[in-house]
């Protein structure tokens, strides 16, 4: 299994498949101040990446390759920030 829960922080390893969609589901579920680390993710499922942009949890970490650096976690982070602004007007 590509997630485990390590106290506060849910950490993503390796190719993070589809069956650790529930898991991390179910962390963010029971306690949505965990952090999530993305630091030694290699790959996201789509299941996965859903859960995340879902629930907006905090990151840390960019991931192993480029495509995690460069699109997945900017876009998560920019999903992230546009949750937390403040309300217009």
């Amino acid at each position: 299994m590509s997630v485990r829960l390590d106290g506060d922080l849910i950490v993503l390893e390796g190719p993070c498949r589809v069956e650790d969609a529930e898991p991390l589901l179910g962390y963010l579920q029971a306690d949505r101040s965990r952090i999530v680390d993305l630091t030694e993710a290699e790959h996201l499922h789509a299941a996965v990446l859903q859960i995340l942009m879902a629930l907006r949890p905090g990151l840390r970490g960019s991931g192993r390759n480029s495509f995690m650096r460069d699109w997945v976690t900017p876009a998560l982070m920019t999903a992230r920030a546009i949750d937390m602004a403040p309300p217009h007007g």
